[in-house]
């Protein structure tokens, strides 16, 4: 039995009716590298089995204390069953892009059962229309509650379930699983009351759900200049969400991050989401004249108020080299988004045999933080993915066509510059550069790459 640190709580306590703390990583794969060219869901299900002994993840379960006194504990579910977690459905017709990211939207919307381990695997099939990826695709979405990963168990829960060659290892044989009997609440009170002696401040987490809303209020009248360059982002949100993504080289981002003497990748990958949203709420008539900022995960200025896009990267690179923090007590720009990198696997991962050819995450938004971008680095591609609420993004691959115009304005500026944008040199001795370093977005915890301009069909991952 192990208790939530208070930060892995607070996930818990701000969890609404209309916005939870899901985390979903979206994972599609190449069927024709497995022997035979097909992977039932039978095997799949039965290589999860086999996997389950390998994180805590998978079979804890909350347990709250009466009166919420002290913080919940995970323990084992005597009723796990694999088959809740694990399912498996078809893509409804058309089957393209646009019909996965809807069913990919739809099933991160949901809201977990709190009663049971806080996950959920999502087997999809039907990819046959998108046209870019290969026969028999198809789709894994990992949904798990953030209160239940910090980063090292995120990708723990990822890495448990795939192998790093082609061939699976021989599999391990089932180990006997004897979950431990919960506590009672006469024992659970028993414990809270020996942690308040210890730590008073304890007595006051009733309170505590009700603190975010409160500091908001307070810090929105201390400084209301706060609001002058709100956008349709900062609002209320509805349940339902969007999603979408773009996907580009990493060699790409070497090129554009050249345009600016010392700039890095994560610069450059910022400063094409800049671009994006500035295309998108110029587009709606909603560009305000004063500079946006975002989360990445201190507040700097995303430079949509420069219209030459190299000094918009210059802009951006002179604030995350300084990566001045506020001081305590300054008021902050209030940011309009928030863009975070998540960790995908280092190397080409495969699962039971199929080769997992993309990688991204849909992202928890929330009231007044309506637009999160998710950035990953997978084999070689720079993944951004925009998530966002229905109601405030209707249209999102309109949106996720101003990221890649964005890109695409820069990547042509880069090759008329000219420059280098590494030599194979410099690219081997520095090749943990290769992927956004933490700095373009924190830690929260990105599609394909589009038909070029004037194409009219389903975009998905290219191989």
């Amino acid at each position: 039995m192990r208790q939530l640190s208070g930060h892995d709580a607070s996930f818990l306590d701000a969890d609404t009716l209309h916005a939870n703390a899901n985390v979903t990583f979206v994972q599609i794969y190449d069927q024709s590298t497995v022997p035979g060219g097909v992977l039932r869901f039978k095997t799949i299900l039965a290589h999860i089995q086999g996997r389950l002994h390998r994180s805590p993840v998978f079979r804890s379960k909350l347990l709250r204390v009466p009166l919420e006194l002290d913080e919940p504990y995970w323990v084992e579910d005597e009723q796990f069953d694999l088959e809740y977690h694990v399912r498996h459905i078809a893509l409804p017709k058309p089957g393209d892009w646009r019909q996965f990211c809807i069913q990919a939207s739809r099933i991160h919307a949901r809201a977990l059962d709190l009663h049971r381990p806080l996950w959920e695997i999502y087997v999809i099939e039907g990819l046959d229309s998108i046209t870019e990826l290969p026969a028999g695709s198809f789709a894994l979405l990992t949904k798990i509650h953030h209160a239940a990963i910090d980063v090292e168990s995120r990708n723990e829960f990822i890495e448990v379930l795939h192998d790093a060659t082609r061939r699976p290892p021989k599999p391990e044989p089932a180990e006997p699983w004897f979950p431990e009997r919960p506590p009672g609440p006469v024992s659970l009170l028993r414990r809270a009351a020996l942690h308040c002696l210890t730590a008073p401040t304890r007595l006051l987490r009733p309170l505590r759900r009700a603190a975010p809303a409160t500091l908001a209020f307070a810090r929105d009248l201390l400084h209301p200049e706060r609001h002058l360059t709100a956008t349709r982002f900062n609002a209320v949100v509805t349940p339902h969400r969007v999603f979408d993504t773009r996907r580009f080289l990493v060699e790409e981002f070497e090129a554009i991050r050249a345009l600016v003497d010392d700039a890095g990748i994560d610069d450059a990958v910022l400063a094409v989401c800049a671009g994006g949203l500035r295309r998108y709420l110029a587009a709606h008539a909603e560009l305000p004249k004063a500079e946006l900022c975002a989360n990445v995960p201190w507040t700097i200025g995303l430079g949509t108020d420069i219209e030459d896009p190299v000094q918009r990267l210059a802009r951006i690179h002179a604030q995350t080299a300084q990566a001045q923090r506020p001081a305590p007590g300054r008021a902050q720009p209030l940011p309009c988004c928030t863009i975070t990198h998540v960790t995908a696997p280092s190397k080409t991962a495969w699962l039971h045999g199929a080769r997992m050819s993309y990688f991204s995450a849909i992202l928890p938004i929330s009231d007044g933080m309506g637009l999160v971008f998710a950035v990953t680095c997978y084999d070689g591609r720079i993944v951004v993915s925009p998530t966002s609420c229905r109601e405030l993004m209707p249209d999102p691959q309109f949106f996720t066509q101003c990221l890649r115009d964005s890109f695409q304005e820069y990547l042509a500026l880069a090759r008329a510059d000219g420059r280098p944008a590494r030599t194979a040199a410099a690219r081997a001795s520095a090749s943990d550069r290769a992927r956004p370093s933490a700095r373009t977005a924190g830690s929260a915890a990105t599609r394909p790459r589009a038909a070029p301009a004037g194409r009219q069909r389903s975009t998905a991952p290219r191989r």
